[in-house]
């Protein structure tokens, strides 16, 4: 998560400033504010995020050793497919997200009956993406969600409007769910080529092949 500070700076021979820094990775604080406390110039240190919250420096430290036991910094990537001759939907999910020093992925896919479009299975791709993320336990924190259809992202983010009523129920569902995790989402737009982890587990879905894997990633 990204973080930036707010403090009190006061030369020797000038007059107290409160001054804010640029965003930065909160992994970074550490050394950052002991180099900067070495001065003796530095007082009153606060920290905010992203969420826009904000702590005494004593406050941050003890929210970092907790966070160190919690999922963090997920990036999503989802994808849905449609198959019109069989009326099944594919839904691909692949999760990133980092725990204490390492790093981890959750693969998972599922076959879908009732859809209608593949508009709309990519929609439930997304919202069972979310859904991972409460089983995860990811709350409270920004979450990067990718994926390849440019309406679907585009719907999400208000920038289209959207008419079609099974779609406008899918989207109050996914809101009412990030809302609820207290999660602050961008969606980003990628190429089909970069979003191939999560297109191979939705065709595989089709083809009754499921996969559910979470593991460690070595470094």
């Amino acid at each position: 998560m990204n973080i930036k500070l707010k403090f009190q700076y006061k030369g020797m021979k000038t007059k107290a400033l409160l001054l804010e820094s640029e965003w930065f990775e909160d992994r970074e604080i550490k050394p950052l504010v002991t180099d900067m406390v070495k001065t003796g110039r530095i007082k009153d240190i606060y920290v905010m995020d992203e969420m826009g919250r904000e702590w005494t420096l004593k406050e941050f430290n003890k929210l970092m050793e907790k966070m160190e036991e919690e999922p963090r910094n997920p990036i999503v990537y989802f994808d849905g497919g449609y198959d019109r001759e069989t009326e099944n939907a594919g839904i691909g999910i692949v999760i990133y997200y980092e725990k204490g020093q390492e790093t981890y992925r959750l693969r998972n896919n599922a076959k879908l009956l009732e859809l209608q479009s593949s508009s709309e299975a990519e929609y439930a791709a997304l919202y069972n993406a979310v859904k991972l993320l409460q089983q995860l336990e990811v709350h409270h924190m920004p979450c990067v969600f990718k994926g390849d259809a440019q309406g679907v992202i585009k719907q999400l983010e208000g920038e289209w409007p959207c008419y079609e009523k099974a779609l406008n129920r899918w989207l109050d569902r996914i809101e009412d769910l990030i809302k609820s995790l207290g999660l602050k989402p961008t969606f980003k737009i990628i190429s089909r080529n970069e979003n191939k982890e999560a297109h191979k587990l939705a065709s595989q879905a089709l083809q009754d092949n499921m996969i559910d894997s979470h593991l460690k990633i070595e470094k």
